[in-house]
């Protein structure tokens, strides 16, 4: 190919590109990113910004595309020339926290979430997940800070109640956690609340309490297969052993990687005669690195 052709190539692909506008890109990348298309998205944004490099906005949003295709370092690359652009940005801020949190740079995540606060004082979604990489990390009565600060941004937010209340609950005041998930249910009922009220409620030994919130839960999200393990083990605690193999069972069949429900399956069989088929629920759990199921395995099956 000679150096004429080469050039007239180059105007025509120039031509045809700047033929769309920067918005046509962008405005189909969108779609794309709906579809679950992200690679399809990423090529799109970028094309986009192309042709208007000074576009904060088709930067973070590529940015997005790329943390769903789990490129965190190019997410937060993008995210980063959107800052360049507007170090207002605050959505960019959140983004980068949300890219460390799951490089499990922690304490760069709370940075990044703290420099969002600082744009937006009533972000309360930034204020939570501030809170829960500090739950995360253990560093619970920070986390029932934010997830305090997050309550008074925006009262109504049921999400802050249950996450205050699993904080709560790791620092064994358990009737807190359980006024904070009451509090949830008050505002919006969910599984996820009924079953850690159920939590708390088994802690402070009202296992009925606990059993009739367990039900609940599995009532709001029929897949809740922790919900079922954790009624299992309360209906143990309740000498219902027949039922609690049920719901072992039902736990397995949701999640059948559940190393903790065939262990419990295990040593209920055991207790009510069935050695053979308990011994195989703890070689299973064993597989599945269920820590005390070489233990129970000495203990029953040698």
């Amino acid at each position: 190919m000679n150096k004429l052709n080469f050039t007239l190539i180059l105007l025509i692909t120039n031509t045809l590109l700047f033929g769309q506008s920067a918005n046509t890109f962008f405005n189909r990348a969108v779609t794309k990113y709906y579809n679950q298309d992200y690679t399809g998205a990423i090529e799109d944004y970028s094309k986009a910004i192309e042709l208007k490099p000074g576009d904060a906005k088709a930067y973070v949003s590529r940015g997005i595309a790329k943390y769903y295709i789990q490129d965190y370092l190019g997410a937060i690359e993008d995210q980063k020339k959107a800052i360049q652009i507007n170090p207002k940005y605050e959505d960019a801020y959140f983004n980068i926290g949300d890219c460390k949190y799951n490089l499990q740079d922690y304490a760069g995540a709370i940075e990044s979430y703290s420099q969002a606060i600082s744009i937006n004082p009533k972000d309360a979604m930034a204020i939570v997940s501030r809170g829960l990489t500090k739950q995360y990390i253990k560093e619970y009565k920070a986390a029932i800070e934010d997830f305090t600060l997050a309550i008074k941004v925006q009262p109504d937010l049921a999400d802050a109640y249950i996450d205050r209340g699993v904080s709560k609950y790791y620092l064994e005041d358990y009737l807190g956690a359980i006024t904070d998930y009451s509090k949830a249910i008050d505002i919006q009922s969910s599984s996820d609340a009924y079953f850690n009220r159920g939590n708390a409620k088994v802690a402070l030994k009202d296992l009925k309490g606990g059993l009739s919130d367990y039900n609940k839960s599995i009532e709001l999200n029929p897949k809740n297969f922790k919900a079922f393990h954790n009624r299992g083990l309360t209906k143990v605690e309740l000498n219902d052993l027949k039922a609690a193999l049920d719901d072992f069972t039902k736990a397995i069949d949701l999640s059948p990687r559940y190393g903790d429900a065939f262990y419990n399956r295990g040593v209920t069989k055991m207790a009510i005669n069935q050695k053979e088929s308990g011994c195989k629920d703890l070689e299973r759990a064993l597989e599945l690195g269920q820590i005390n199921a070489s233990i129970g395995l000495q203990k029953y099956c040698k």
